[in-house]
């Protein structure tokens, strides 16, 4: 994996949501999954993990690639009941959040999420998983004219901490993320999930950990290195 160190001391830490901290790309190519067939379209998994951390309009149109405009609207509007029922139910965490949520309270460091999904999804899901509380801004794609990959979401997140970008930590697991992040001028790890980065990926040079508990681990050592005053 890349790089065994963080090259600075975070000012603050933004999470995305999806994937990363929640356990909700699989829960969502699921449902979506369902819903096509049974609208009678066995779709490649290719399809599904080629919309992981892109916006809700990416989506769309590549769903409206392989099942034409009026299917794509009857996919999602299934796969959208689907996944509401997985939501109320409290979608599960990703391994380790809890802990590195807990390791930043701990040491006053503020924390925003930063999510590709519209913002009464996003705070729905956030309140079912009881980790709503625990940030200080909420940012979603309702909030921004430029989803990921372009810098806005992030550049919202830190303004909204009042930390400068290049002082924030960036924690996703998607390569559109990750591309988010670097164009925002901050500091992103990559703890892929249902990705694994590609070569292109790795050529951006940040770092790429397996888990969430590595990510705290390196966090924790660049935060202890700190001269004492």
């Amino acid at each position: 994996m890349s790089r065994a160190a963080l090259p600075f001391t975070p000012m603050a830490v933004v999470f995305d949501m999806d994937g990363l901290m929640l356990d909700s790309e699989r829960a969502i190519i699921a449902c979506l999954a369902e819903a096509a067939r049974e609208r009678g379209h066995d779709l490649p998994e290719m399809l599904w993990l080629s919309m992981v951390g892109h916006s809700e309009a990416v989506c769309r149109h590549l769903l409206d690639e392989a099942v034409g405009e009026l299917e794509r609207a009857q996919v999602l509007q299934r796969s959208h009941a689907l996944y509401d029922a997985v939501v109320a139910a409290g979608v599960p965490h990703r391994p380790g959040i809890i802990e590195m949520l807990d390791f930043l309270q701990a040491r006053g460091i503020p924390r925003a999420v930063a999510t590709s999904t519209r913002r009464p999804l996003a705070l729905k899901k956030l309140e079912a998983a009881g980790l709503l509380p625990r940030f200080d801004a909420i940012c979603t794609s309702s909030d921004v004219e430029h989803p990921k990959p372009a810098p806005d979401i992030y550049l919202l997140a830190a303004a909204s901490l009042g930390v400068d970008p290049a002082q924030c930590l960036v924690l996703e697991d998607s390569p559109t993320g990750v591309r988010a992040a670097l164009a925002a001028g901050m500091h992103p790890i990559q703890i892929p999930d249902l990705l694994e980065p590609d070569d292109a990926v790795r050529s951006l040079g940040h770092t790429i950990l397996p888990s969430l508990d590595d990510a705290r681990r390196l966090l924790e050592r660049r935060l202890d290195a700190r001269p004492s005053t």
